[in-house]
Parts: C-alpha cells; structure tokens; sequence
C-alpha cells in the first residue's frame, strides 16, 4: 500500500519506519525542512534505539522517504496519517488540536480517489468527527473516511510495541475504512495481534482511558511509598505482594519520583478538561494529576532531608535527566522539579545522562553537566540517581565513592528508582536513601 505519514516527530517517524519495513511504501512529510534535511543525511530527530537502522535500511530500500511538502503524496496514498503533535493548550489545559487541524484543510486540498485520512495523534473525543467535517468543508467533491488508529508506543521501545502490539485499536465508521486498515495491519498477522475496531469516539477515548489508568497505577504506588516509609514498610515487597495478583499486574508498580514524558502529563490532564466540558468530571484523574505534580518537587525536599536537612553551598550530583531511560526526551521530566527545588535550597547541581543532556540544556539554567557519572560525582556531597540507565545500574561504587567529597560523614546515595540494594551500598559506605523503604 501506499502510506503518508504527516509529522516526522516520534510517533510519526517510527509509525512510518515500521510500516515500511511491513513493505508498504510510505512517504513521511514534515514542514520542518531541517528535519527533512537530517534525516536525508540519516541524522535522528530524536533518540530511539534501533530507530536509525530501521530508517536507513528502508531508506536504502526505496521503501521509505521524506518531504517537506504533501500533495503529491497525498494525491498517490491509500491513507493518510495525521501523527502532528497535540500539546497541552496553553491557558486551560486542553489539547491543543491547531496542528491537527491545519493538516486536515491541506489534506483535503490534495486528496485524488478514495483515500482514509486516519488521526494517529492522540486525540479528544469528536477530533474525528472535526477533521471530516473539515475536509468536507474544504472540498466537498473529495472521497475519503475519517478513521482513529491511536498509538500505543512506549518511548525507549517503540519499535517492539508497534511490530508486537498488545492490540491494534481501530475506530471506522465505514466499512471501506476499515477494509483499508487492515490491510495497513495485514503483516501482523502472524504475530496474532488482536484487531479491534470500534467507533471513531471510542477509540479515541480508549487512548486516553489506557494512559490515565496506567498514571493513576504509578501515582498509586507512590503514595503507598510514602505510606511505608511512615510506618516503616519496604515498597518494593508491597509491589511483589499486589503485582503476582493477575488481577493487578506488575507492571507500572515502580515508586519512584513521578511520571512525565509526552504523553502521560498531557494526556490525563486533557481527559480532566474533556471530562469537565462533559459534566462528567473524573475526580481520581483530577487527583492522580495533583498528586504527580506535587511528588515530583517532594523529591527535592527528599534529598534535602538525607543530606541532613540543608544542601546551601553543598554540590549534588543528578544521575539522568531524562523521564525514562532509552529516550532523550525532557518533557515534564521529574529532573526539572528536582533542579529546581535543589537550586531553590542554595544547592550547586551537576548532572550527568547519556542521552538527555543536549535537549536539557536550555531547561537547567545553572546546572553543570559533565562527561561521565563518575566526573558527576567528583566533589559531591550527595549523588542522586533520577533515572535508571543500564549504565548506573552496575557503578563502581568505591570509584563512586572516592570520587565524591571527602568528609566525617558519609557520602550520600539517593535512589529515587530502589535500583540497588541498600545493604550493599552501605557496605561501600554510603549513607543510602530509597523510595519506599526507611532502611
């Protein structure tokens, strides 16, 4: 099949990759001609592992392309997907769908035979129905379907989700709509993953459900972190002992400093407005939202307390920067709460990620970033570590230790992820704190 993507961000870009190694041919636009020019010159917008390998090899193999402009690939495409950015509005909250929009009316200026325009940016409930009455409007002589396919990639390793999906959500209201997506889909077959096709609002909808459950199970944890740190609790046990219930699961039941990333932060705050504007309002989203942005500063204050209640004039060193590992992306990124409140306290903060630290930059004003975790930690009275990269995973920690400042007390270790151990760290010398636990 023929396939333009339009948006090369990072739904776009990896959607588009894949289904070109499916062996559909697939042209991905963006208007940022740099962008375009990166990745002519195999240079990734953004940080995904294996992203450039797939890209390239398709590349090579006439199969995938880019452009700055859309309508000859339009005009030749079976569908069309719309995968622009829909950030939180400023002001209010809601999702902001100017981009969505606007591609739709160029859309429908270049549209040539039946084509389905599909929306694979997250979108509000009725966005769908917008976008064809917008092209409609535009060029009532046009052929086309409006259907929903939103994405379900989890940054770090989007490339595995999209190839072995849990489930291919479908919303169509047209049965030559949906005959059109599952042949987009066809090469999963083998892989038995589950197509279900619903309506347009209930795939959308079903997008936002999925990130604001799975936001409320990480905020849920959290605060039963908090709860055993109080009564002396280990979090971690407490995780093991809910998460083997299969009625629960275990996954998303880390404590650890709150989530961030492109989608959770504005996807459940956009479900609160959606929710409010229906006079339906989701109070436990409304809640696990409060909660999350005021765990993220709470951390500050956390490693305030293990270094004995002031950091004034005292160096921290951060270890990651970004909201997760695999990825280099900084939105809503606990790093930035953490900074800030540090800086807030009179502390001087260096920071290290294998990854982050070009687009974090611009974001921490005053930080020093260094070239290793190791050169992070020279001098510093504490060493935080915020995000868990395979690389601080397994630190030499005598290295680690000898690197830090010297003093009468012990060098202190803040696990904000409980990826060690604490009785091990303690043998090494160092005062540990976890999430979760009072050991």
């Amino acid at each position: 099949m023929k396939i333009t993507m339009i948006g090369a961000g990072y739904v776009g870009l990896v959607s588009g990759a894949c289904l070109a190694d499916f062996g559909h041919t697939v042209v991905c636009i963006d208007r940022d001609s740099d962008k375009i020019a990166s990745l002519h010159a195999g240079r990734m917008p953004i940080y995904e592992p294996g992203l450039d390998v797939l890209v390239a090899e398709n590349v090579r193999q006439g199969r995938l392309a880019f452009r700055a402009t859309m309508r000859d690939a339009v005009a030749e495409a079976d569908a069309v997907f719309i995968a622009v950015g829909t950030p939180s509005r400023r002001g209010d909250g809601f999702a902001d769908l100017s981009y969505v929009y606007a591609a739709a009316r160029e859309i429908a200026g270049a549209l040539s035979g039946f084509t389905v325009v599909v929306t694979k940016s997250t979108v509000p409930v009725g966005t769908g129905d917008e976008v064809e009455r917008i092209i409609r409007e535009t060029n009532p002589e046009a052929q086309f379907a409006v259907a929903s396919n939103p994405e379900f990639l989890r940054e770090g390793a989007a490339i595995a989700d999209f190839k072995r999906p849990d489930r291919i959500v479908v919303g169509a209201e047209e049965a030559r709509a949906e005959a059109v997506m599952r042949e987009v889909y066809r090469p999963l077959y083998l892989n038995q993953a589950p197509i279900m096709v619903t309506s347009r609002r209930t795939a959308e909808l079903t997008k936002y459900a999925a990130n604001a459950f799975l936001a409320a199970k990480i905020t849920f944890i959290n605060e039963v972190a908090d709860l055993c740190e109080a009564v002396g609790a280990d979090v971690q046990a407490v995780a093991r002992g809910i998460g083997l219930d299969n009625r629960i699961g275990s996954k998303f039941l880390h404590a650890g400093p709150g989530y961030g990333g492109s989608c959770f932060p504005k996807d459940t705050l956009a479900l609160v407005k959606t929710a409010q504007d229906a006079g339906t309002p989701l109070r436990l989203v409304e809640t696990v939202v409060a909660v999350n942005d005021q765990r993220k500063r709470a951390m500050a204050r956390k490693v305030i307390r293990a270094c004995g209640g002031s950091v004034r004039g005292r160096t921290v060193a951060l270890l990651g920067l970004t909201f997760k590992p695999n990825t280099d992306d900084m939105r809503d990124a606990p790093s930035l709460a953490i900074v800030a409140g540090l800086q807030d306290a009179g502390a001087l903060v260096r920071a290290y990620d294998p990854e982050g630290m070009e687009q974090a930059r611009p974001l921490l004003p005053g930080v020093a970033f260094a070239e290793d975790a190791y050169h992070c930690a020279e001098g510093a009275d504490a060493v935080v570590i915020v995000t868990e990269w395979n690389a601080f995973r397994a630190l030499d920690l005598d290295r680690l230790r000898r690197a830090m400042a010297s003093g009468e007390a012990a060098p202190v270790l803040i696990d904000l992820r409980n990826i060690y151990d604490p009785v091990s760290v303690a043998r090494h010398g160092f005062k540990y704190c976890g999430v979760g636990t009072q050991r």
